[in-house]
Formats: structure tokens, sequence, C-alpha cells
């Protein structure tokens, strides 16, 4: 019997356990969440939530230990948790087992990478970990449109399991080359995302075209500065995921822009909002040049003239939007 865990009850992972139960050669999933969770709590005593319904080999659990048992494990948290969920998973022998992370961010205030947060926690036990990328939102997929998304990790065997287990004619999965740039890219889609809420919610459509074509030139520089592949922000982790991220209103981060720029508050976790904290941090320390999100930086969490600080980005001294290629 092939059975598979889900650490997270929220909305993408309460998905990606209905997506293996009904779609891949999966037996039965086991979710777990916290006891104390109102999200667990409402799947556990109604066995759906606003997106779907469990099911029937789709189990709930709020024992860790029982849900460590499986030896392929999804892991669909607030990624700003991942360190403290790593360092109590690692209190059980999970030696070889293979764990796939499904969120999309960088650890606040470190800036590192969610795989590298994950694997440092486990000094004395080797697991191997896989990372998910690429758009796709729930609303969607219960509709049956078909996406695309990449699986990535620092091991080529740990990558093809993920893969092929998961692989099915509603999401096609590809192979990732390179960790860090999808990782970052992942993350820093949310960033942009929130960008181009607050675009709309100004109603200034046509800056969108521009964020489009100049984010992922500063994104690159990040990737290239944590030693990853500049060309990888054009994969389907980042640029691939700009439709959900920038113009659906099922994204949370271009939501919270929206709101934002209208002066409301939007309720639900938009993971770009910690990761821009991250950015500020790391761009400001390693002097990374990355204007549009030290804008976005100035108008979240410093209270700048939201219109004036946008505007202040077409008064940057002017230059060639490409370097000409040498002869």
């Amino acid at each position: 019997m092939k059975q598979i865990s889900v650490i997270g009850c929220g909305r993408w992972g309460t998905f990606l356990g209905w997506y293996a139960a009904n779609y891949c050669d999966i037996d039965s999933v086991l979710m777990y969440g916290l006891a104390s969770s109102a999200t667990y709590n409402a799947l556990k005593n109604t066995r759906q939530n606003e997106y779907l319904r469990l099911s029937d080999n789709m189990f709930l659990t709020s024992d860790m230990g029982e849900a460590l048992q499986n030896d392929f494990i999804i892991i669909s948290i607030n990624c700003q948790n991942l360190r403290d969920l790593a360092k109590q998973i690692n209190a059980y022998p999970v030696e070889g087992k293979t764990f796939l992370l499904a969120m999309k961010g960088l650890e606040q205030p470190s800036a590192e990478i969610l795989a590298d947060v994950f694997l440092s926690e486990f000094p004395t036990q080797k697991v191997h970990v896989a990372t998910l990328g690429g758009p796709g939102h729930v609303e969607d997929y219960m509709k049956k449109v078909p996406s695309a998304a990449v699986i990535d990790s620092y091991e080529p065997k740990a990558q093809d399991y993920a893969i092929k287990l998961l692989q099915s004619d509603l999401i096609r999965f590809y192979y990732g080359t390179d960790i860090i740039g999808n990782q970052v890219g992942a993350a820093l889609k949310n960033v942009v995302g929130l960008a181009a809420g607050i675009l709309d919610g100004l109603g200034w459509y046509g800056l969108k075209g521009a964020l489009m074509a100049r984010a992922p030139v500063e994104v690159g520089r990040l990737i290239a500065f944590k030693g990853g592949n500049p060309a990888s922000v054009y994969g389907l982790a980042h640029l691939g995921d700009y439709e959900a991220t920038l113009f659906s209103r099922n994204s949370h981060n271009r939501m919270f822009g929206e709101m934002f720029a209208k002066g409301e508050r939007y309720g639900k976790l938009a993971e770009g909002v910690d990761t821009l904290r991250a950015v500020k941090a790391i761009a400001d320390r390693e002097n990374i040049d990355m204007p549009i999100c030290q804008a976005l930086y100035k108008v979240i969490f410093e209270e700048a003239d939201i219109k004036a600080t946008i505007r202040g980005l077409f008064e940057r001294s002017l230059k060639k939007e490409f370097e000409p290629r040498e002869k």
C-alpha cells in the first residue's frame, strides 16, 4: 500500500493531498495539522474546506510521529515557520525519508532558500529534499484546468522520485536544473505580485508590462549573487508564474498589494511580505541593485507615499535596457 503524508492543512497543502489521493498512483494520504488549529479542526469535523471535500482515501492526524512514518512527506506551511518545524522533525527517526517543500519564500531575516534552511537542521540524519515551484491555483485545478510546475533538488534521485510519484494529466512536472535559481525565483515572484497588486489598486495597469520586463532583471541579480543561474528567472518558478501571481484574483500576494494601495487590510497570508523583508536586508548588506524591491519596501514598511515612490523609479538616471553584446 502506497501512502504519503502532507504536513499543513491550509489551502495549498490540503489541495496537494487531495491531488495526490485522486490523480496519482497513491493509495492514501495522511494529512497532519496542529490539534489547536482551527483549519485542522474544521477539516476533521466537516471533511471539507471552501475549495474541496476530502476524498475517502484521505486521513487526518495531529500526531507528528504518525505523519512521519511515511517515506514521502509534502510540507506546506508558512515558510517562516520551516526552521522550527525541521527542528521538530529532527527529533524523530527520519533517516532516508524524502521531503517535498511546497512553499515559496526566503527565510527572514537570513534570506536563505528554504531547502538550505530545512537541511541545516538535520546535522546527524540524512534526509532528502526536493522543492516545488511554478504556477497553479487551487480554484483552477478544481475546475480541471491543467498547468505545469517544476521540481528541483540537490539530489537527482530525490527529484526523479518526487516527479514520477506526482506526475499526472492535470499537472506536468519539469525537472529543474538550478535549485538556487528556482527557489529564489519562486520566492521573489510573490514580491513582484505585491507590486502588481499595488499597480492594480492605483489603476496604473499600463505599468504592469514594465514590471514584468524589469523585475526578472533584478531578481536575476539576486540569483547570481547566491550562486544560481540568473537565466532560471525565465523558467516556471518565476516568470512562468507571473500570470497566476500578477493577474489572478486568486493570488494572495496580488490581492494584498491591491488592497494595500486602496488603504484596506488583507487578512490572508501573503508570503511575499516576509520575503520582501529578507530581500531588503540582503540587498542592503551586499549592495545588490534591486530598485523595485527597495521601492516596494519603502511603501509597505516605511509608509512612503505610494504614487511618489513609484514615480521615483522613473526618475532614476537613464540607462540602456540591455547591455550590447560583445562582438
